[in-house]
């Protein structure tokens, strides 16, 4: 019955009312219950409607990076590798006093990052040193006591050609030329071996003072300031054998394992893109360095290496990364700059109040959010730079009574 046919029915003839001596006064009231008693009508038929859920289907948003896995003829899965790499230690056993670096710290090459207790090695050095020297004064000795013996000969020579001596006093001149020359031989040699020792006394005490091999970054940081450490193992884990860990950042490239069986498909500088795990949204174009010849039998596997042609402070070692080998190289960097974010279908794309809008579900309610759709891969998609993110579910074909918060049912063939 519509609200025309309850009006006729509540409506009272001027007879009626004489009847019943009902007076003019009363119409007014009369009037405005029947209003009340419909307006309570359609707020209870607006509350019914408007809990209805709505039936919808709905799609997942897509990271746009997902689609650089297109051209891939294999996929694989690894972890970021440093080729150069290296932990930092002493050369000679001794304590600790000073240590210079920490996590995260870049140094260069020859800069110091630790120093050793060097008392005794500086005591060793002095004492190297004054014996050089006695031995370089012995030598002096003899080459001045040599020069007298020369002169000797020649007058006890010049002598005995005249008579005045007998020949076997120039012969014993002679002889003590030829033995103090001899001596300073022995004594130039002793010379060059305590210079010899002082050069080494040197070493050691420049071992106290402990240097970066090359230009990186300290990843780990393993002694402490009174800690003992030596470039042997030492029993009963008393005696550090190393200091920290230096890392060339600039050599760092990627280790994948490929199945055998798929080997064949993956060629010597063949172009690749990477993606680490943590950052999902990031491409970073690769290529392939080399094939290791050799196979793992337990995981029926071989190992590619994969160079990294963007470096990055993101990256450290031992991230995950999955590598996609491509037929050919992707875009460049500026088109792959403008696939940031993800992908919707087309249809998902909805006009409320002149602005496109996409209805992203949330519970069993939707959420209308407002984006800026641009220009995607496939004519059936569009790319959303923002508004919505990778593995938000969206309404495709949102109905134009759709608004948000509004219930839905969504069947369960499209959630899948």
């Amino acid at each position: 019955m519509s609200n025309a046919d309850l009006l006729k029915e509540l409506r009272i003839e001027k007879h009626q009312r004489e009847a019943h001596g009902q007076g003019p006064g009363r119409w007014p009231w009369i009037v405005a219950g029947v209003v009340v008693v419909l307006a309570l009508a359609g707020g209870a038929v607006w509350l019914i409607t408007g809990r209805r859920a709505i039936d919808v289907q709905t799609a997942q948003a897509q990271p746009a990076a997902s689609q650089a896995a297109a051209g891939a003829v294999l996929q694989a899965t690894g972890y970021v590798t440093a080729r150069r790499q290296a932990t930092v230690s002493a050369q000679i056993t001794g304590t600790l006093t000073q240590v210079l670096i920490e996590e995260g710290d870049h140094v260069k090459q020859g800069q110091i990052v630790a120093r050793l207790d060097d008392s005794q090695y500086k005591a060793a050095l002095e004492a190297a040193r004054t014996q050089a020297a006695a031995a370089h004064a012995l030598v002096a000795q003899y080459q001045a006591q040599l020069a007298q013996n020369i002169r000797d000969q020649a007058r006890q020579e010049a002598l005995a050609v005249k008579g005045l001596v007998p020949a076997q006093a120039a012969e014993q001149a002679r002889t003590l030329t030829d033995s103090t020359r001899a001596q300073l031989v022995s004594q130039q040699r002793s010379a060059d071996s305590a210079d010899a020792q002082v050069v080494e006394a040197q070493v050691n005490f420049d071992y106290c003072v402990i240097r970066s091999p090359f230009d990186g970054v300290i990843t780990t940081k393993d002694a402490q300031v009174g800690e003992i450490v030596s470039p042997f193992s030492a029993g009963g884990g008393f005696t550090r054998t190393g200091i920290g860990t230096v890392v060339d950042m600039d050599s760092l490239e990627v280790d994948v394992d490929v199945n055998e069986a798929y080997i064949g498909r993956v060629k010597p500088g063949m172009p690749a893109e990477a993606v680490l795990d943590a950052y999902p949204d990031w491409r970073i174009p690769s290529h392939v360095i080399a094939i290791v010849p050799a196979a793992d039998r337990g995981k029926a596997t071989v190992k590619v290496r994969v160079a990294l042609e963007h470096k990055d402070a993101r990256i450290v070692p031992d991230m995950g990364v999955r590598v996609s080998f491509l037929e050919q190289k992707q875009a460049t960097q500026a088109s792959e700059a403008s696939l940031k974010g993800v992908l919707v279908p087309a249809t998902a794309i909805a006009q409320r109040d002149g602005h496109p809008v996409v209805f992203v579900l949330s519970g069993e309610q939707v959420q209308q959010r407002t984006v800026s759709p641009s220009a995607a891969p496939q004519v059936d998609q569009r790319l959303l730079p923002a508004g919505v993110e990778a593995g938000d579910t969206v309404v495709v074909s949102p109905p134009a009574e759709l608004r948000d918060g509004a219930r839905v049912s969504v069947p369960s063939k499209s959630k899948e």
